[in-house]
């Protein structure tokens, strides 16, 4: 991608699954790429899969003050963050008349709050230099409900609704957008799975299968690359066709 080679990258939620083959693609770009995550194991496996990594850094989105210190080590270690790839988030499977406060809190706290916290610090940081690219991750679940996801529903459409008020604020020094995966067969989400699961979740996709991580990392590196340098302000949705035209509930691949 045109204008990714020396840039400087942050990935939160970058130790596994969708992040980590994001922080693996800007490193193939030529970019220097830390990562924050706050699972201690993904963080341990990460920096042993990945040792090119400028840092591997432990923080709770959720937490401004975290948020704060690891972006200062962010910038300490690479100089400076030209790209922000806020992809941190999590989901608990519930009927929406058991889910709790606690989730509620926890989900949202992540996926909505975790955003702004980082979007935020690295928006300040970005003006001040004058120049910046923030994609955040998003869900076809934020456009359309799904069921026993009440709570991520929200965060994700919040999410949505988000990058929209950000992009017309920032512009025309940082650019936002937004990436609206749909299914994506990450490891941990393949352990999920038994095969008749998955042959029946991929039916309701027309293009018959899950998407790789690599190819939702594909597009954020497209989104963040001078290639997009008039794309702000959109969501971009990847999910194989099954949303378009309400299929989500009706497709059956032959």
């Amino acid at each position: 991608m045109r204008g990714l080679e020396g840039k400087n990258v942050m990935v939160t939620g970058g130790a596994s699954g969708i992040g980590q083959a994001t922080a693996t693609r800007f490193l193939e770009e030529g970019c220097a790429v830390c990562v924050l995550d706050r699972s201690d194991d993904a963080r341990a496996r990460v920096a042993e899969e990945l040792p090119e990594l400028a840092a591997v850094i432990d923080a709770d989105v959720s937490d401004m003050e975290q948020v704060r210190t690891a972006f200062q080590e962010a910038i300490d270690r690479m100089g400076s963050v030209d790209v922000l790839i806020n992809n941190a988030g999590i989901s608990i499977r519930h009927d929406f008349l058991d889910i709790t406060p606690e989730e509620w809190d926890a989900v949202v706290g992540v996926n909505l709050t975790g955003v702004f916290n980082v979007a935020q610090t690295a928006a300040r940081h970005m003006v001040d230099k004058g120049s910046g690219v923030i994609i955040n991750t998003a869900s076809t679940a934020g456009n359309n409900g799904y069921p026993h996801y009440a709570d991520y529903s929200a965060s994700k459409g919040g999410v949505i609704a988000l990058t929209q008020a950000m992009a017309l604020e920032l512009a025309p020094v940082v650019r936002v957008n937004a990436i609206s995966p749909g299914y994506v067969l990450t490891p941990m989400q393949r352990a999920e799975y038994t095969d008749e699961m998955l042959d029946a979740v991929n039916r309701k996709i027309p293009m018959g299968r899950h998407a790789k991580p690599e190819e939702i990392a594909a597009l954020f590196a497209f989104l963040a690359s001078e290639d997009a340098a008039f794309a702000t302000g959109h969501v971009y949705v990847m999910d194989g066709a099954e949303t378009t035209g309400g299929l989500c509930s009706q497709w059956t691949h032959e």
